[in-house]
């Protein structure tokens, strides 16, 4: 799998450089507005206005907290614990619930996206509530020639996580072509979901997802707080069912052992998505997923699908460390 880490992409502007440190100096090192506009040579007038523009771009939330040496450790630690190309690890929410993470989590994967999307990719994605919170931060500059495609199915009811639209929204912020994966998440029979592809033109979605540049996922675990069963997905009965059959994890919706094996399950069968087999072949794989809860889903589909960028939050990091071979 090829590298891609921002450092190879242009760097911020002088203007968000600007901006960052006077964040820092006024959050992390207790200055007051005047004492950063003296250190930074501009007024305070314009000390305000670059606070209230970190605040809006929540770069403040992400890379401004408390505790970010701890964060760099874990990022570090988990690089050479799971062969990752990069960890970011950003800091714990407070409160701890599965929106504040997913919002944590998916600010710093809209800001990472961001920095390394450039001209002529094809990236595929998949869905989740943190890569809908990735959008409230994604700000890339315009690109050209690149295409942006779903790799699984979708829902008739609108619901937060709806993949077809996550595809169309952040293919839409810079300007990408957006493939749709028209056809429902889950079907009846696999005769189904073989004259779907063969006959109804999803056939592209696969061809393009052989040559993906960049894949973006996100996985769940799987227990009542899962977004399978709270969104009605699969019903408390498939539930119980998955998890007799040894089921720790759903990435894209595709059922996984401890080990990232697909358990023994009709539903595997079913799912309208591209084969985890040919996602792991993306030149490059970011997972994103926060949570110490999710720490075996999250191990798991790496040892599936592989792993170059991990986006995830401190208690999950400390738990993939304790669970590490």
């Amino acid at each position: 799998m090829a590298k891609l880490r921002r450092e190879t992409h242009p760097g911020m502007t002088e203007t968000s450089s600007l901006r960052l440190r006077a964040a820092w100096l006024y959050y992390n090192q207790g200055m007051t507005q005047k004492d950063v506009a003296e250190r930074l040579g501009v007024s305070r007038s314009t000390v305000i206005r670059m606070l209230d523009e970190a605040m809006k771009r929540s770069e403040v939330q992400i890379w401004i907290n408390a505790g970010i040496d701890d964060c760099l450790s874990l990022a570090a630690r988990l690089e050479q614990a799971y062969g990752l190309d990069e960890a970011i690890v950003v800091p714990e929410p407070r409160d701890g619930k599965a929106e504040a993470l997913a919002q944590s989590v998916g600010l710093a994967l809209g800001q990472f996206l961001s920095e390394v999307i450039h001209d002529g990719m094809t990236i595929g994605v998949g869905w989740g509530r943190t890569m809908t919170a990735s959008l409230s931060s994604f700000r890339p500059p315009r690109r050209s020639d690149c295409k942006v495609v779903s790799l699984l199915g979708g829902i008739v009811a609108v619901h937060q996580t709806n993949p077809i639209d996550y595809t169309w929204r952040l293919a839409s912020q810079f300007g990408a072509e957006c493939y749709l994966f028209l056809a429902p998440l889950l079907v009846d029979s696999v005769a189904t979901k073989q004259a779907l592809i063969e006959k109804c033109g999803l056939k592209a979605i696969y061809d393009l997802a052989e040559q993906m540049d960049l894949a973006v996922v996100s996985c769940g675990d799987i227990g009542q707080r899962s977004t399978s069963l709270s969104e009605g997905f699969i019903s408390k009965t498939e539930l119980e069912e998955l998890v007799a059959a040894g089921c720790v994890c759903d990435t894209m919706f595709n059922f996984l052992d401890t080990e990232g094996r697909s358990v023994d399950h009709p539903i595997n069968e079913r799912v309208m998505s591209v084969d985890l087999d040919t996602l792991k072949k993306a030149k490059h794989i970011v997972l994103s997923s926060g949570g110490a809860h999710r720490a075996l889903a999250i191990r798991a589909t790496i040892r599936r699908i592989g792993c170059n960028t991990l986006i995830t939050d401190e208690g999950a990091a400390r738990e993939l460390l304790t669970i590490s071979d």
